[in-house]
């Protein structure tokens, strides 16, 4: 089937929960894919940060078929071979002493949050059911209904309260905001280090460096969302890392599986993750003998091939290449390693006409918060592929 009688089957049969570029993609391979059509594309997305290694990496998808013919499945109602090796190779690689595994991102930020809150009660002596968690305004964290309880973003909250109380919202990147939010039932500050879905937004130097010390003076536990952030993408292995601190609560998930599998997980100390006691917490698929497999070979590529490194040079490249385009749309041009907003002003019509030229020339993007085009292609990309993606970005962005 061609991509126009595919899209008319989705659009028929399939719930209308996103408005995806009218591309249909059959095959990826590295930093391309290719549509039904035969068409090839640069991706610029990496399933938003799910495909740091890229497309259907050979040494993953090895791991994954091996795996999957030897146990896929086992619940943790048993133990299996591959999860204590990743439960191993993950505080090797990070240098936290435990881990939860999970599946999707939103299960991982959902288990942090009961976390601080158990730690809240037990550890700080938050009276029963009054604990707080201090999160920023402009977050995204998830879908689930206790998460868009503290969204800021109406398009997430419509229609769907009640919502969960416990929750308070403060202006990003400001720490003092963060400091008089604080009360004696707060448990802990629930952050992104840089705020993705949100358009890139950055926040000010030292920002997570003065909450670090907020919350070690409040005694309140620093929660760090790095889904999106996390395993390379901003030129570190963590964002955080930029800023010489270490949280309490890491959450991490998309490029920890490489794409081939849902796999979270919420990295800690083993005074705080090891407050869970058995049937508190835990899922079906989290931390199964395929996701362990994959998630370790995931984490083998990125150390083996220095996709950190590499991160780094080519997000620098990248950043200051597209900063030297002086496209009257562009308000500006900000990001760290590969994760890269351009902002457009909002006379120039919204993000999303120029990612559906970018990508009639090659190049996958995807608009943001209406006014950004998110630019975060796959680790591996070289400076060749760079300089071939500018050549067709340039001049969509000085379009009328």
């Amino acid at each position: 089937m061609n991509t126009s009688e595919l899209i008319a089957l989705e659009e028929r049969y399939g719930a209308h929960n996103y408005h995806p570029l009218d591309v249909v993609i059959s095959r990826g391979e590295g930093v391309w894919v290719y549509d039904v059509d035969g068409n090839k594309y640069l991706d610029c997305l990496s399933a938003y940060s799910a495909l740091n290694q890229g497309h259907v990496h050979p040494k993953i998808l090895s791991a994954l078929t091996e795996q999957a013919g030897k146990a896929t499945l086992t619940s943790r109602a048993f133990r299996n071979d591959q999860l204590p090796l990743f439960y191993k190779e993950l505080s090797d690689l990070t240098g936290f002493e435990m881990s939860l595994p999970m599946n999707s991102g939103a299960e991982a930020v959902e288990t942090a949050m009961k976390l601080a809150r158990k730690w809240g009660y037990v550890e700080k002596h938050i009276p029963r059911y009054k604990a707080e968690i201090i999160v920023a305004e402009g977050n995204f964290h998830g879908r689930t209904i206790s998460i868009i309880s503290y969204s800021s973003e109406p398009g997430y909250k419509n229609d769907f309260g009640p919502f969960t109380p416990g929750f308070i919202a403060v202006p990003y990147g400001d720490s003092r905001a963060i400091a008089n939010a604080i009360t004696p039932n707060t448990a802990a500050i629930l952050l992104e280090p840089i705020q993705g879905e949100s358009g890139v937004i950055m926040p000010p130097p030292n920002y997570l460096r003065e909450v670090s010390e907020i919350c070690k003076q409040q005694d309140v536990l620093l929660i760090l969302d790095e889904i999106q952030t996390g395993l390379g993408r901003t030129g570190k292995l963590f964002a955080y890392q930029h800023e010489g601190i270490i949280p309490d609560v890491v959450i991490i998930g998309k490029a920890l599986s490489g794409g081939f599998y849902p796999v979270s997980a919420v990295l800690s100390s083993e005074k705080i993750l090891g407050l869970f006691n058995p049937g508190e917490h835990g899922s079906t698929f989290g931390g199964n003998p395929l996701g362990a497999a994959v998630a370790r070979a995931a984490l083998k590529v990125i150390v083996d091939e220095n996709l950190i490194e590499n991160a780094d040079k080519m997000g620098d490249y990248f950043l200051d290449r597209l900063s030297e385009i002086n496209s009257p749309h562009i308000k500006e041009v900000r990001g760290r390693g590969l994760l890269i907003g351009v902002e457009l002003r909002p006379q120039a019509g919204g993000a999303r006409r120029f990612c559906e030229a970018l990508m009639q020339r090659g190049v996958l993007a995807k608009e943001t918060h209406e006014n950004v085009i998110r630019f975060a292609p796959p680790l591996i990309i070289d400076k060749e592929t760079i300089d071939w993606a500018l050549s067709r970005i340039t001049p969509v962005l000085f379009m009328d």
